[in-house]
């Protein structure tokens, strides 16, 4: 048969569309044809093919070839579809029997000695390979990150001669079998190391318990990105949906998606981080760090010190979850569900009210840098704390303090009652929801609206504090949010100038 059809995966963000590869052969003089809206490293793919099949002791037809990439009008790029491309061919020439393609899809880049190079975004193919039914086919250096699609046949290949040997009958392949060791999850740091600090810790407790996102503000040295760093640690485990997203994306950026498996992610990018490396970018659109830390902690250390651009970029994530690049010819969506922790210094020197009296900063140069800061971004932050210096004494304390283990068991019952509730934290209600559960009695209305007047906030800051009094009533396994809840919350919130 002249006619042979392999089925591959292309990468768009973090989706994997369904790529046919058609490989026919016709008289004529001896050429080779790719179609289908290839870049440049596909159309590289023939002088790859070539050699690999004549290197493996297979006949490279002698005739005129013509590959199609179907759609047509997807763009294909990387080095993926080498073993379909190969495999087309071996089956349109009869070296491979075409029937026993049918129920594959083949991923991998081919060396020019037909052995099989590991390529990036396997996870996503193989998740479309399970929802359509087929086993998927890639270099045995992928296979364990294919394994993580729990229920997929995974065939592992080292070379092109492996996997012809195996579609002729010859010498069958064995599904390959996950490591299950890979699937240990490392330890988070544990908040008991942090010495004092009630007030952080509480907030910490509180952000953890329903999403919230957090602002911790005090001079240096106050413990600031050592709290940050302990929130990861006081979060629910993944659910494997949750982990299957966090590793898909890690795999498309070439992050080692095995290397965390299933840890929520932490990631604290530099002041100096550009836009587009911070939401994602590229010609090839690539995600970045908010993407990079979805289902997790972003955490923005220096904040005033980041370019205000770059932080005005960070609302509609804040609000909608996602993040969409748009480019001349498609759009690409990554998701961005993420909590953002940030922490600052309340002047340019840091010390402003330190009881040494050490800031020598004017008015005019504290207003400027806190300028740097929009009222819009600021206003999408739950929890704002200032952080205070605590006692130098480098002896651990006699009562160390709650320990992580401790702490998340109480944020994964207030988890539970929200889930149950509502099907989502409590940060991430919309408002429906927002007026569904969080009902006031007449006079805790009455004067949470006198207090949103007295210090000036926005109705989406008296919404996001309606959520945070509703994580405290979580905390506490109460039905109904009270005075108390409303007034704790309200202590997390700047006074709007």
């Amino acid at each position: 048969m002249s006619l042979a059809i392999v089925h591959s995966r292309a990468q768009v963000g973090v989706e994997a569309p369904p790529v046919t590869v058609e490989a026919h052969l016709a008289n004529g003089l001896p050429s080779m044809a790719l179609v289908g809206l290839p870049e440049a490293a596909v159309k590289e793919s023939k002088d790859r093919v070539r050699s690999a099949i004549q290197n493996s002791g297979f006949e490279f037809p002698a005739r005129r070839i013509t590959l199609n990439l179907a759609p047509a009008d997807l763009p294909k790029d990387g080095g993926r579809f080498d073993l379909a491309i190969a495999l087309g061919v071996l089956a349109a020439s009869g070296q491979v029997p075409v029937d026993s393609l049918a129920e594959l899809e083949c991923l991998g880049e081919l060396a020019l000695s037909g052995a099989l190079r590991p390529v990036q975004g396997v996870l996503p193919a193989a998740l479309a390979a399970r929802a359509a039914g087929r086993t998927l086919v890639v270099p045995s250096a992928n296979a364990e990150e294919a394994c993580l699609a729990s229920g997929l046949k995974v065939l592992a290949v080292d070379h092109l001669l492996q996997i012809a040997a195996h579609l002729n009958g010859h010498t069958p392949l064995a599904p390959h079998q996950a490591n299950g060791l890979l699937r240990e999850v490392p330890a988070y740091p544990d908040l008991a190391e942090v010495q004092g600090q009630l007030a952080a810790k509480r907030a910490l407790l509180i952000a953890a318990s329903g999403g919230h996102n957090l602002l911790f503000s005090g001079p240096p040295g106050t413990g600031k990105t050592l709290l940050a760093s302990r929130l990861p640690g006081l979060l629910p485990p993944l659910s494997e949906e949750e982990a299957l997203e966090v590793a898909s994306i890690h795999s498309v950026a070439s992050l080692a998606p095995l290397a965390a498996w299933p840890q929520r992610p932490f990631r604290q990018p530099h002041h100096s981080a550009s836009g587009p490396a911070l939401v994602g970018g590229g010609s090839r659109p690539q995600p970045g760090e908010i993407t990079l830390a979805h289902q997790g902690v972003l955490f923005l250390d220096e904040l005033p010190e980041f370019d205000r651009k770059v932080l005005e970029v960070l609302r509609e994530p804040l609000e909608s979850g996602q993040i969409v690049i748009a480019r001349a010819r498609d759009k690409v969506r990554f998701p961005a569900r993420f909590q953002l922790v940030a922490a600052m210094n309340p002047c340019p020197c840091g010390y402003l009210g330190d009881p040494g009296g050490r800031c020598r900063c004017s008015p005019d140069q504290v207003q400027r840098y806190r300028a740097k800061l929009s009222g819009p971004l600021l206003d999408r932050i739950d929890l704002h704390l200032t952080v205070a210096r605590e006692s130098t004494s480098l002896q651990a304390p006699a009562q160390p303090g709650e320990d992580s283990a401790s702490v998340a068991g109480r944020v994964a019952l207030a988890r539970q009652r929200q889930l149950k509730r509502q099907g989502c934290a409590n940060a991430f209600l919309d408002l429906p929801g927002l007026r569904r559960h969080c009902p006031l009695a007449e006079q805790d209305q009455h004067w949470l609206e006198q207090a949103c007047e007295r210090l000036n906030l926005s109705l989406r800051a008296a919404h996001r504090l309606l959520k945070v009094a509703r994580t405290l009533a979580d905390l506490e396994q109460v039905e109904h949010i009270a005075r108390p809840h409303l007034a704790e919350a309200l202590q997390y919130r700047p006074v709007q100038a």
